[in-house]
């Protein structure tokens, strides 16, 4: 009995102990994860979660699909029984880095965001063959209110004594629409000493469409609008502008947001100063940068206007 206890006791802790990464671009630019020697993705993307880790640390590689680019070399370190989140981005040099952002409990971790690629870890590479994805194709919506929907959404924050779960029932905003799609298509593969490479062409990406927009792109896919108005109704719950804006880097930081729901999140603050604070914080997490101005009507200083500009200016520089 003591002995069936024990194993019991050792099994679960080795299940908490697994542990997710997260890997994304920051401009947006696709690549491949090789952890160990050993290819993870099938095909690059732009943001990838790596789960069920079972050891705290591995040699990294991260090819980019652009071979101008060059690779990334790491050994990576990390807490067990979290789900961690790195950036891919650029230094003061121009140089390519790999930079920790943030970490929570795995049990706390939110749901994989839009487009983001999935992959259970794996040592041994997949066989030489043929990999088939097929087309997908989606409307997401934004408006006025039509329709209903119900999701759940976890957010964890030890420093502030935060720790929710929230399931929201409401309705999905319809209006104009967004029409993303995936393309199908098939590639061959064979297997090397690092795992396995294409050996023809790429399948075309998954690509999110804002209809009327044609400027510059700051992150790779929105955050899907129902789960957009559950993470506003939760920061909006909070009573304090301090407690506000911690949940809403939270969340930001892993996700990428349209300029409209940057404002919308802007407005449910009191204080002009934490509105400053956080439309500069999201603008590397938003997908339609050119819009951005729309953000002044959420000031009321002309002085807001101007930081603002000037912050915008020396992050393109």
């Amino acid at each position: 009995m003591l002995l069936l206890l024990a194993a019991l006791a050792f099994s679960s802790n080795a299940f908490s102990q697994l542990t997710n990464l997260i890997f994304f671009s920051e401009q947006g630019e696709r690549f491949t994860v090789i952890l160990n020697g050993i290819r993870q993705n099938t095909t690059p993307e732009t943001n990838v979660k790596v789960t069920d880790l079972n050891a705290p640390n591995y040699k990294l590689k991260v090819i980019f699909d652009d071979p101008n680019l060059g690779e990334l070399d790491k050994n990576l370190m990390f807490n067990q029984g979290t789900e961690t989140t790195f950036v891919i981005t650029k230094n003061k040099k121009n140089e390519y880095v790999l930079r920790w952002m943030n970490e929570v409990p795995i049990n706390q971790a939110l749901p994989p965001a839009p487009g983001q690629q999935v992959v259970v870890y794996h040592t041994q590479p997949p066989p030489a063959g043929t990999v088939t994805q097929t087309t997908t194709t989606y409307t997401e919506s934004y408006g006025e209110p039509q329709g209903n929907v119900s999701m759940g959404i976890n957010i964890n924050d030890p420093e502030l004594g935060v720790n929710m779960n929230i399931n929201v029932g409401g309705v999905m905003p319809a209006g104009s629409q967004v029409t993303t799609s995936q393309t199908t298509t098939s590639y061959s593969t064979t297997t090397t000493s690092g795992g396995y490479a294409p050996v023809q062409s790429q399948p075309v990406q998954q690509a999110y469409v804002l209809p009327g927009y044609n400027g510059p792109i700051g992150c790779a896919y929105p955050m899907h609008p129902g789960d957009f108005q559950s993470v506003k109704q939760s920061i909006e719950s909070k009573s304090f502008d301090d407690t506000k804006l911690k949940i809403a880097k939270q969340v930001i930081a892993s996700n990428c947001l349209l300029s409209d729901q940057v404002k919308e999140i802007m407005l449910l603050f009191t204080f002009e100063e934490t509105r400053l604070d956080l439309a500069k914080y999201a603008y590397g997490y938003t997908f339609d940068i050119g819009n951005y101005y729309r953000l002044n009507d959420a000031f009321t200083f002309e002085s807001s206007i101007e930081e603002l500009d000037e912050y915008i200016m020396g992050y393109r520089r």
